[in-house]
């Protein structure tokens, strides 16, 4: 029996289901057998974290720049290969591709056209709320925009610093989707899709990058590995650690076995009485430091000085004797 390439199956805990998404739960969605998950749940997270910091920052960049009220909000992450991601978007999109030097590949920001283009309004005094044409940024527009993303780009970088150290710049801008080639077709991709708000426009945006290149920065940001540097401080400062404990100063007391009496035969105590410490005349003395036991000695003299003799534990000795 021939298995199929796709196959729908119930939206649960596993790897490929969005992060911090809003679908609802057992509502079915697309599993592509030839292109099996490669997200696990910490790469997830990681992303998780990267992408809402980015879209505090961003919203905060969209609303200084453009004067008015603006967001943006992380609605969840997930895997596509590039083709099918492109498929989603619609034509004409205002697209920006992007390097993200040092590591290889291209980044991609998508959102509407109509709302790309109330941002270059609002940045030229305008209200944003009129119509907006439906056509190529002009080079006055494109210049005015760049701006916007050289900004967003920063705080795209800020917000991944614990990932990777890039230094993102922007690389093109295309209004076809399939002319927006950041990836080959066959190229798995992250995808965080968010909810962006401008004035009064809503419409949704998508931020895509390449998995093959964030993949080692996903792992070591998930369980960092430390450098052979600073593994060597960390191994330093434990040995002095180590060095500096064995000269801590310690109080020790050299004790008969504890005694117990009643409070009524304790508060009756005057000068005089004798207690009996049924202390064995044989048995050593206890060693102790905190009140508990780590050793055990006789009494003896050094230099004409008590001291205290360490000897084997009761139980050793009595196994030794047998």
């Amino acid at each position: 029996m021939t298995r199929p390439d796709t196959a729908t199956a119930p939206t649960g805990p596993g790897p490929q289901a969005p992060a911090g998404g809003r679908s609802r739960r057992g509502a079915p969605r697309t599993y592509d057998f030839r292109r099996p998950t490669k997200l696990g749940r910490e790469h997830v997270r990681v992303l998780q974290i990267a992408q809402e910091a980015f879209a505090r920052q961003a919203t905060t960049v969209l609303t200084t720049m453009l004067r008015t009220g603006a967001r943006l909000e992380l609605l969840g992450i997930e895997q596509h290969s590039y083709d099918d991601y492109v498929a989603t978007l619609p034509d004409p999109c205002f697209l920006t591709t992007f390097t993200i030097e040092p590591l290889a590949g291209k980044g991609l920001l998508a959102y509407p056209l109509d709302i790309a283009m109330a941002t270059v309004d609002h940045m030229l005094g305008g209200s944003g709320a009129a119509h907006q044409p439906e056509r190529p940024m002009t080079a006055m527009e494109t210049t005015i925009t760049g701006q916007l993303m050289t900004r967003l780009l920063q705080e795209f970088a800020a917000a991944f610093a614990h990932v990777a150290v890039m230094q993102p710049v922007a690389d093109d801008i295309e209004y076809n989707p399939a002319l927006a080639q950041a990836a080959a077709g066959s190229d798995t991709v992250m995808v965080a899709r968010f909810t962006m708000t401008i004035g009064s426009r809503e419409g949704s945006a998508s931020l895509v990058l390449p998995f093959s290149s964030f993949a080692p920065a996903l792992s070591n940001a998930a369980s960092p590995q430390l450098s052979e540097s600073a593994q060597r401080k960390r191994q330093r400062a434990a040995q002095l650690l180590a060095e500096r404990l064995e000269l801590v100063p310690v109080d020790v007391s050299v004790r008969f076995s504890p005694l117990e009496v009643s409070s009524d035969d304790l508060l009756s105590l005057t000068v005089g009485d004798v207690l009996l410490l049924r202390h064995p005349r044989d048995a050593p003395l206890e060693v102790t430091t905190n009140d508990t036991v780590f050793a055990h000695a006789i009494a003896s003299n050094h230099r004409r000085r008590l001291a205290a003799a360490i000897v084997p534990a009761p139980s050793a000795a009595a196994k030794d004797s047998a």
